[in-house]
């Protein structure tokens, strides 16, 4: 940690002190009057006729840091600001309803996006102007900070109607935004070509020499991970291997997955990986570590290894749970949300840097991996390390990756090629390269240990808890790793316990750790969103699939049902983000662009489509067709957009491999067959054991529970597709040549 002689502690704090979310807690000694988003806030802008600037970011943002430490602890612009403008923070993790109208208009008006998000509005809350980041000061390339808000102030102040009327204009655009095309007379849903559309434009904008995907990649351009494209050609490639594009769908994610772990985006010393790298090799990330891309990450590894029965795929599997559950795991089994890019050098430094934490100088690797492990040719532990990781005396980071010098002279670790190789050049067998590094890491995670650490944002997100099941509970099941379902289903519990709410039967968005590791909630708790229900519906479908205890399945139909309730659009279809219920939410969005996380209405349509199949419930297919139909306009014409929801389409064409097991729970010759089921890819399978002594099971609606049973007194499997089912199978050998030959 920091020095506890931090000056922050002595200063006055403002209203924001009594907040829980981490983000806001760091603004809490700013000199500005800052507001939660609140009824006194919007309440007072009213009464005053003031503008609201609104500043919407998160606690492990970078740049909000910066405009934090350049302009909010300013005090002559905190003036200004408290002078002329009612000024509300918002944490965009804890209200992310918030988050995308704004983000939406700032978009819409300016072609990009980001964070920290800079806003003002009318006092009825419409979006007049805005921005992303801007340096206090006007400088060659951008207006600053001061500047913006007195022409702001001044304009109010003499063109109020003009600057009304031009809100007016701007929320007019975000509800034609937020409106699909009517659909109702089409009654057919989109074509399966969508899918071999999507292949097509991801192959287009393939980056072969690292992976990933951008329509102009370079090497100086970010690169962000995109779990749902890996989530949709892996479904591709399944459908059909040996089609002329099924093994260049397998190559795209294996490739750029490979590429990726080798990359300063994975954490080679602590596990894990960062939010996305600054540059097209993976190098130099951008050091933030969030939860969402942990458990979608290690749904996608376990893809990798289920396609390629590749081990190097299985110990990534194993690395991200290490550090999700070290790391970012409370002790009641929910999982934090993120750590920050930024922390302190050193005990004593009075300034975080950027990736501190994580970088090292190659003097400090040499000192510390000073081991002789041949005495024929004086190889040290050093010499293979930097060697694989591409050490550097004057550091390995370009300075067009350093912008603000953070990283002079410092090595952000980067295996260019395969170990294989290094353990060639030093003339070792590549599982003593193994070894030697592994030994190597451990060194220094030892000493990496002793520096301050980055700021852990202990806030607990439903959402990025779902997507965390689902990664512990498919990841569990890929390598056989009985804890990681554990951890899944802890933290299943956990949200049942803390993040549902039983008298107003809704989930939550959000808790928090408070004093002792207690687990506290606000004031005035924060109804659930669309990807809270969505994201934790498949999480529980996953978790049902790998643990086979039905109570998750039950809960997932009850969580479906209250997302029908909260959110479904009964005019066009689709879901929108938010409820009806807050007067302060100006556009109810209906998302279905898949990003750094899937939209909510895609996972949505799968979830529909794996919840008709296990319930026999038609309701819920005719839901999903309607989604389908609502969003047919991106499947048809912009499916790249739309990856996951693509993917689902796909499934919903394809009609489900559905795997029926009837035997005993926890019979040895039942766990057999499922084992044979958890080693393979299959993407929308509906997998159900069907134990005939137990008169309570959910599948008792279902109409082949009666006809599934036991052959000679053994456990036996049945595959079903397309309303036919197989011949019974009893031993996995079996099994395994028909799930094979489907």
């Amino acid at each position: 940690m920091a020095s506890t002689s931090n000056p922050e502690s002595a200063e006055r704090k403002n209203r924001l002190n009594s907040e829980k979310s981490p983000y806001l807690l760091q603004h809490a000694t700013n000199p500005v009057d800052w507001y939660s988003w609140c009824d006194e806030a919007l309440k007072r802008a009213k009464k005053e006729d003031k503008c609201i600037f609104l500043s919407i970011g998160y606690s492990t943002c970078h740049w909000c840091h910066v405009m934090e430490k350049e302009s909010f602890k300013n005090k002559q612009i905190a003036e200004i600001m408290n002078k002329y403008f009612i000024n509300i923070k918002v944490d965009k993790e804890e209200r992310p309803d918030i988050d995308r109208i704004y983000m939406t208009f700032i978009q819409a008006t300016s072609g990009h996006g980001g964070w920290p998000m800079s806003v003002f509005l009318t006092p009825d809350l419409r979006p007049i102007v805005g921005g992303t980041y801007f340096p206090p000061e006007d400088t060659f390339r951008q207006t600053g900070f001061k500047t913006i808000l007195l022409n702001v102030a001044r304009k109010w102040n003499e063109s109020r109607s003009k600057l009304a009327e031009v809100g007016s204009s701007n929320l007019e655009t975000l509800r034609n935004i937020s409106r699909i095309p009517h659909t109702s007379k089409i009654h057919d849903i989109p074509p399966l070509v969508c899918g071999n559309m999507c292949v097509q434009l991801l192959a287009s904008e393939f980056e072969p020499k690292f992976g990933g995907f951008g329509s102009s990649y370079s090497m100086q351009s970010p690169k962000f991970p995109q779990p749902v494209n890996f989530n949709f050609l892996f479904h591709m490639y399944t459908r059909d291997p040996d089609s002329d594009f099924g093994p260049n769908c397998l190559h795209m994610c294996v490739y750029t997955l490979r590429k990726m772990s080798y990359g300063g985006i994975h954490d080679h010393v602590g596990q894990g990986f960062s939010r996305y790298a600054t540059d097209g090799e993976w190098h130099v990330p951008h050091f933030e570590k969030m939860l969402y891309d942990q458990g979608q990450l290690m749904k996608s590894y376990a893809d990798a290894y289920l396609a390629t029965k590749d081990n190097f795929f299985a110990e990534i599997i194993d690395d991200i749970a290490t550090y999700v559950l070290r790391d970012l795991r409370h002790e009641k089994g929910g999982f934090y949300s993120a750590e920050d890019a930024d922390s302190y050098p050193t005990h004593d430094a009075g300034a975080k840097k950027e990736g501190a934490f994580y970088v090292w100088t190659a003097a400090e690797i040499n000192s510390l991996l000073d081991t002789e492990i041949s005495k024929d040719n004086n190889t040290k532990l050093s010499d293979i390390f930097s060697r694989h990781f591409n050490i550097k005396e004057s550091g390995n980071v370009k300075p067009s990756q350093d912008p603000h010098g953070e990283l002079t002279g410092k090595n952000v670790l980067m295996a260019y090629d395969d170990i294989e190789e290094t353990a060639k050049h030093f003339n070792l067998s590549v599982e003593e390269t193994k070894t030697h590094l592994k030994e190597a890491c451990s060194i220094l995670y030892k000493a990496r240990s002793a520096r301050p650490r980055p700021h852990l944002d202990d806030k607990i997100i439903t959402a990025w808890n779902g997507l965390m099941i689902t990664g512990l509970a498919f990841g569990g099941a890929a390598v056989d790793n009985k804890r990681y379902i554990e951890c899944a289903a802890d933290a299943a519990k956990f949200i049942e316990q803390h993040l549902f709410d039983e008298s107003k039967n809704m989930l939550l968005h959000s808790c928090y750790r408070g004093e002792k590791n207690t687990i506290t909630q606000m004031r005035k708790p924060i109804p659930g969103f669309l990807d809270d229900y969505a994201f934790v519906i498949r999480g529980l479908l996953d978790l049902y699939e790998s643990s086979l205890n039905e109570k998750w399945l039950k809960f997932a139909e009850k969580l479906q049902d209250l997302q029908d309730q909260y959110f479904w659009d009964e005019e066009d279809g689709g879901y929108f983000t938010t409820t009806s219920r807050d007067p302060s939410v100006i556009v109810r969005l209906k998302e279905a662009y898949d990003g750094a996380e899937p939209s909510g209405n895609s996972v949505a349509a799968e979830n529909l489509l794996r919840l008709a199949d296990y319930l026999s419930r038609d309701e819920f297919k005719d839901k999903a067709l309607h989604l389908f139909r609502a969003f047919r306009h991106l499947l048809m014409q912009r499916s790249i957009g739309v990856p996951q929801l693509t993917s689902a389409l796909v499934r919903c064409h394809d009609d489900a491999t559905q795997i029926y097991v009837a035997g005993k729970r926890g019979a040895k010759d039942t766990n057999d067959l499922l084992r044979v089921i958890y080693k393979r890819l299959i993407p929308g399978r509906v997998l159900i054991l069907i134990d005939h002594d137990e008169r309570d099971s959910v599948f008792r609606k279902n109409e082949h529970f009666d006809n599934m049973k036991c052959i000679d007194g053994r456990a036996t499997a049945y595959v079903c597709k397309h309303t036919s089912c197989s011949l019974p199978v009893t031993s996995p050998e079996q099994l395994s040549t028909l799930l094979d030959e489907n």
